[in-house]
């Protein structure tokens, strides 16, 4: 019995109790003879007990970083492969590096087509999906496990049910993917150079996804920090997407991938990209946009340039 599984058992036994019957009444003021207490006791429980999962993750989170067997050479080596990671200080080169040895331990890398993932590997793809969670934890990461790693881009076959109702094999050729509540695909051509600061990450964009995933289908509006306000960040990717979807229509190139322009969850992932790569471009261009995704992310990449 694990003490991360103990605190996730108060928790549930705490909602369990507190859990309001068909009368719409705390079944734990009835159970215990004072109904009118009910809801200050619920109060109670549920502070305590998140209190204590709180304290509880955090110690697991010290002892997994703590005991982690990847030396100092072997982290600096994967940081210097890495070039936009050159623009952290050192305290968040520190915090990246704490929440890489998480992500290493909490999910499983798979290699896809013959490819073995290595430890530099694993590493270089850790990092990378570190830095959009910086400054807000791996719950964004939470309900998967898996992250598969192919050599090179990949073509999954699928089927497709058409407006007419008439289904249809379709198969597309891509870099990568992310599943909802599965996993992340990448391949590992487009992976290994994907901090060299041209605008373009694709380990940044997937997990973007995932980010976006975390209140259903990916459609570019992820859950908002609740100092956000949705209505700024809906007219600001809005507009900004429109206009995009314009520019691209005309065949003007401003340093974005048009493939920004196929739809909103992609206007959400490849502008994360640009966020974290060359945010003057995204700052010139689109600067509400580049506002709210410096709210959501809690960082300021154009800051770091100087």
């Amino acid at each position: 019995m694990t003490l991360r599984w103990v605190a996730t058992s108060v928790l549930s036994n705490a909602a369990k109790i507190c859990k309001r019957d068909s009368f719409g009444d705390l079944s734990i003021g009835y159970r215990w003879g004072f109904p009118e207490q009910a809801p200050i006791i619920c109060h109670l429980i549920s502070q305590v007990s998140t209190t204590m999962f709180t304290f509880l993750r955090t110690w697991l989170d010290r002892r997994i970083i703590q005991r982690s067997p990847i030396t100092e050479l072997q982290w600096t080596t994967a940081f210097a492969a890495i070039p936009l990671l050159q623009r952290l200080t050192a305290d968040e080169k520190h915090r990246l590096q704490e929440l890489a040895i998480l992500i290493l331990y909490q999910k499983e890398f798979m290699g896809a087509s013959g490819l073995m993932v290595t430890q530099p590997m694993t590493l270089s793809i850790a990092l990378q999906a570190s830095l959009p969670v910086l400054n807000l934890g791996l719950v964004g990461y939470q309900g998967w496990t898996t992250v598969i790693v192919y050599p090179a881009g990949f073509a999954p076959r699928r089927q497709i049910t058409d407006k007419y109702g008439v289904e249809h094999t379709v198969q597309s050729s891509l870099s990568g993917e992310a599943w909802q509540r599965g996993p992340v695909v990448l391949s590992w051509d487009e992976t290994e150079h994907g901090g060299i600061i041209d605008g373009h990450n694709l380990v940044i964009h997937e997990f973007a996804h995932k980010l976006d995933m975390q209140n259903g289908v990916a459609n570019g509006f992820p859950p908002l920090h609740v100092d956000m306000d949705s209505g700024e960040w809906v007219e600001a990717f809005s507009d900004g997407y429109e206009d995009f979807q314009g520019q691209c229509n005309r065949g003007k190139d401003i340093g974005i991938s048009c493939y920004a322009a196929s739809e909103p969850a992609e206007y959400f992932a490849v502008l994360s990209e640009v966020f974290f790569e060359r945010p003057d471009i995204l700052w010139q261009h689109y600067a509400a946009v580049y506002d709210q995704l410096r709210k959501y992310y809690r960082q300021d990449p154009l800051a770091r340039l100087g």
